[in-house]
């Protein structure tokens, strides 16, 4: 999985005065958990945009500075309802012998039989959660849709890898296949056809 960097610094007071001057002064407050003890920092608003605006997912290299560097994954934000901007960011500590799980985009992949025949292709679920070792997420989980007639459903159980546990009940539909209002028309005028009398010679 791709990293992004981010450049902070260590907060020696995590008063609401001080988180308060931090966010004028245009940076973020956040905490690293998961290790032996919570980490409190902070870093410029611009520094999290590669991260927070983006489907993709990332995991993130914290650096303090110092020798102080963290692998982490972002774990919650919290942003302001009206402005939208950055309050707060939770993230958690990444372990190369630790699994860890996330939330990975689906890529769409491959032609649908059912689509070529007029069907509207609908995804149901645009990200999945993945269990893994750091080293073994991925950047997505690939859902190839070729085999999909009209009316067909992909199922998460279609999408098992090695390398990671999809964190999801078996019946959870990813995409399917439904059959398009013009081919629906198409369909019941045939079959109308079809039952109608044929007339004399």
């Amino acid at each position: 999985m791709k990293s992004i960097t981010i450049k902070g610094s260590e907060r020696e007071s995590v008063g609401k005065v001080a988180t308060k001057a931090l966010r004028n002064a245009g940076a973020v407050p956040c905490v690293l958990y998961g290790g032996d003890q919570a980490v409190h920092f902070s870093a410029e608003e611009k520094a999290f945009k590669n991260l927070v605006y983006t489907p993709n997912a990332h995991t993130v290299v914290i650096d303090l500075g110092n020798g102080k560097s963290y692998n982490a994954i972002l774990q919650d934000i919290q942003v302001h309802p009206v402005t939208d901007k950055i309050l707060h960011i939770d993230f958690f500590q990444l372990f190369d012998n630790k699994e860890i799980t996330m939330e990975v985009p689906v890529k769409i992949v491959g032609t649908s039989k059912g689509v070529l025949s007029g069907g509207v292709l609908r995804l149901n679920t645009r990200k999945l959660k993945v269990k893994a070792l750091p080293s073994n997420l991925p950047d997505f989980v690939e859902a190839d849709i070729t085999p999909l007639e009209m009316g067909n459903k992909l199922y998460v159980t279609k999408l098992v890898s090695d390398k990671y546990k999809l964190m999801h009940p078996d019946n959870t539909v990813v995409c399917q296949v439904r059959i398009s209002r013009a081919a629906m028309k198409a369909a019941q005028e045939a079959a109308k056809a079809a039952k109608a009398p044929k007339g004399k010679k």
